[in-house]
């Protein structure tokens, strides 16, 4: 069996990535209780490590979930990041509720905790996306928390690439512009860019958060329709960086990138090279 990952760290140790294991009882695996952030390393170091954690942190806060002191988490990451040895990768950290009975509450054996590094695939330099027929509930319990209860991300983002796309993008239940599966969105208009606020139930999404910071962006709502009408827009996420959006449904949007999206992509390239930790 071939490794998913290149190193992995189980519950305190390095262990071999085939042989990185966990309960079959494990609440994260029967009912999505857990928590998870994604970080890209670059030149060998995981980039915004301090903001992955934070918001870890928000998203276990949420759930009711303990984590192990943030020293734990630092130490394992660097461990995983020296093991795998990659320059560039995608490293994911995930803490569930550890062993439970079956159902839907928490068993008493504490959380378990999972960092795993992979190399990055390189990804098109720009994206089409899909709107999916399925809304972001941004009244849900666990709203703005990034939870292991990814099924709903799954199936739309399954739905966008039957379709051709390489994205699915939900509105919320107001029918207002929210995020894509794994991805924050902002669009292009009247010489402004424009992203959802996070009260449309979209994630806070750590490189979203730093494109606000290095890039003239405001917050605002925004219609569903809104995107398909955009004179340019991009996608925004630890692994896509600033990613010009091509098509949306189908149909091209007039620029790709366009020059607002181009700054951006320049801002956001230059604060990734002059702070490994912003």
């Amino acid at each position: 069996m071939d490794a998913i990952a290149t190193a992995a760290w189980v519950d305190g140790a390095l262990v071999e990535p085939n042989r990185a294991v966990v309960s079959a009882f494990d609440h994260g695996l029967t009912v999505g209780d857990g928590v998870f952030e994604t970080l890209r390393v670059a030149g060998g170091v995981p980039f915004a490590l301090r903001r992955h954690l934070d918001r870890l942190a928000t998203s276990a806060s949420v759930l009711g979930l303990t984590l192990p002191a943030r020293g734990v988490l630092e130490g394992a990451v660097a461990e995983v990041v020296a093991a795998a040895g990659l320059a560039e990768a995608r490293l994911r950290l995930t803490v569930t509720g550890g062993p439970a009975p079956l159902g839907s509450g928490r068993g008493t054996a504490g959380p378990t905790v999972v960092v795993a590094v992979a190399a990055l695939e390189p990804l098109p330099p720009s994206a089409g996306v899909a709107v999916v027929p399925w809304a972001r509930n941004e009244r849900s319990a666990v709203c703005g928390a990034k939870t292991t209860s990814y099924a709903e991300n799954v199936v739309a983002l399954a739905h966008a690439r039957r379709s051709g796309a390489g994205e699915a993008i939900f509105a919320n239940t107001r029918g207002e512009l929210c995020e894509g599966t794994g991805s924050n969105i902002v669009i292009g208009v009247g010489g402004r860019l424009v992203t959802p606020p996070l009260s449309s139930g979209c994630l806070a999404g750590v490189t979203r958060a730093l494109v606000l910071t290095c890039a003239d962006v405001a917050e605002a709502t925004l219609s569903i329709g809104a995107l398909a009408e955009a004179d340019e827009a991009f996608l925004t996420s630890t692994t896509r960086d600033v990613q010009p959006i091509a098509t949306v449904d189908g149909l091209p949007l007039p620029a790709a990138p366009g020059p607002l999206t181009a700054e951006a992509m320049q801002a956001f390239a230059a604060l990734v090279a002059g702070n490994p930790d912003p």
